[in-house]
């Protein structure tokens, strides 16, 4: 009996998925709800659990290929007696590789509306002994980096397609030769680590292990940050720059080395990395934004000293009765949903030749992450207590920085607030995160000298901009925005008062 693996539900408004990594082959044994592979949408990653235990059949779907949902990403063949099938299956396809025989190294399949990739690098030279599914060459188009194994055991005889040319997707690469007496032992050389494979709780990524073989580290050497502790491409790209950077010289040599001749001296110290999709889509959104609003942004500035004054007296409180810190986010997100109800437009949006007022307000809070910007949705701030408020966001922002958002979390927000501040920002123009029609950027708090009532007094003063959709809010509205966003903070008894 076969069970197919199909993609699963990925979200509200997410309608395709790229496949990542295949943690199993054809042929591993699997057991239910064992991770078999990870597929990375605009906004997370998903993993593929399995439906069945049995012995994994095709992959249909490979790495770097963009699926839609409920597509067939491969099969698994149930029961006890198919898991041996492929191991009694294994050495017939080998022997006619030993026999003499030959097998093409093909372009493997390279996504909808890819026609053609460039050969970035060939980890094999003609003449080298090679294992099935020994990785032997990566592909780059416009979309993915293509990883081609090979297709079966033997000496890599020819490389036709040298690093650097262009190839489309029905192109021969290389020609894979069996190799009298070499060919033989290979089977049981490769048996060993691929049963301590097997044996092993955790999979590496493959673009890891590569990224490993080129940088000449062992697994021990690598803190992997990846589900149960699995090495990600990053964490070698991490563990390569501590250990380079106490001697970046000595490094340039082995890179040289792996990389080969170049043109240029520049160019060893240079790394190229793939955009990961959520940046990507961070990319594409943002130059929407920029594209389709008349986006303007407007400046003030608020005096903090209320607001630390009355943070400093009862944060203390605070935390003892509510179990949550009392930081500056409640304030500004109560002080902006207070001017969003004189300011309705600021929370709207436009639908074709329609506005659409918000009767609620679904706070959006930018959070820097390792992989990008994120804006996880507080929904009806405007009901919630400065304890809700603070707890909500420290706990939106804990699970955004390990990556455990889900898509509904980060949608259906209707005005956002982004703290540059936190980074040292002085002063910033926000872009609009679409289809909103407003952002507020708060900034760095810095004393500054003022004059108070005639006199020069020090305060401490932070740069507000909020940057809005000039189709839908006049420059009056924004302004009057900034305002009751001030005067809320300059005396946060306003908010207890509504007024």
């Amino acid at each position: 009996m076969t069970t197919e693996v199909r993609v699963p539900t990925l979200g509200e408004s997410v309608t395709e998925a790229t496949v990542a990594t295949w943690f199993k082959k054809p042929g591993d044994a699997v057991a239910q709800d064992e991770m078999l592979c990870e597929l990375e949408t605009d906004k997370v990653t998903v993993e593929v659990p399995a439906p069945s235990a049995g012995t994994m059949g095709e992959i249909v779907a490979a790495e770097g290929e963009t699926v839609g949902v409920n597509a067939l990403l491969a099969t698994i063949a149930e029961g006890a007696g198919a898991a041996a099938a492929p191991a009694a299956a294994a050495p017939a396809v080998e022997a006619p590789a030993a026999g003499g025989g030959s097998t093409d190294v093909m372009v493997p399949t390279l996504g909808e509306s890819v026609t053609e990739a460039t050969v970035s690098t060939w980890f094999k030279k003609v003449g080298d002994t090679v294992a099935q599914d020994e990785m032997l060459c990566e592909l780059e188009t416009d979309k993915v980096s293509v990883e081609v194994p090979a297709p079966a055991a033997g000496v890599l005889a020819e490389i036709i397609a040298a690093e650097g040319a262009t190839v489309d997707a029905t192109a021969k690469l290389g020609v894979i030769s069996g190799a009298a007496g070499a060919a033989a032992p290979a089977p049981a050389a490769v048996a060993a680590p691929a049963a301590a494979a097997a044996a092993s709780d955790v999979a590496n990524a493959p673009s890891a292990e590569k990224a490993m073989a080129e940088a000449g580290l062992s697994a021990a050497a690598v803190q992997g940050t990846g589900r149960d502790g699995r090495i990600m491409k990053e964490d070698v790209a991490r563990a390569v720059a501590t250990a380079a950077a106490p001697a970046p010289a000595a490094a340039a040599a082995p890179a040289a080395a792996v990389r080969g001749p170049v043109a240029a001296e520049d160019s060893v110290r240079e790394e190229k990395v793939k955009m990961t999709r959520l940046r990507q889509t961070i990319a594409r959104r943002l130059k929407d934004a920029q594209n389709t609003a008349a986006i303007l942004t407007t400046y003030n500035e608020v005096d903090m000293t209320e607001v630390m004054a009355l943070r400093s007296q009862y944060k203390e409180q605070f935390e003892k009765k509510h179990g949550a810190r009392l930081g500056f986010m409640s304030f500004f997100t109560k002080a902006c949903c207070h001017a969003l109800k004189e300011v309705p437009e600021v929370n709207a949006e436009i639908s074709g030749t329609d506005i659409i007022y918000k009767n609620y307000v679904h706070m959006g809070v930018a959070a820097g992450t390792p992989q990008g910007l994120v804006v996880p949705v507080i929904r009806d701030a405007d009901q919630m207590s400065f304890a809700e408020i603070e707890k909500a966001i420290n706990e939106k922002g804990k699970r955004a920085r390990d990556g455990k958002l889900s898509m509904a979390e980060m949608q259906g927000g209707t005005f956002t607030i982004s703290n540059g501040g936190v980074y040292g920002s002085l002063m910033s123009s926000p872009i609009l995160n679409p289809p909103q029609s407003g952002i507020l950027g708060m900034h760095k708090i810095q004393d500054r000298p003022m004059a108070i009532n005639g006199k020069v007094e020090i305060r401490p003063m932070m740069y507000l901009a909020l940057s809005y959709d000039h189709r839908i809010v006049d420059g009056k509205g924004a302004v009057t925005f900034l305002v009751r966003v001030k005067e809320a903070l300059e005396d946060p008894r306003r908010l207890l008062m509504d007024l």
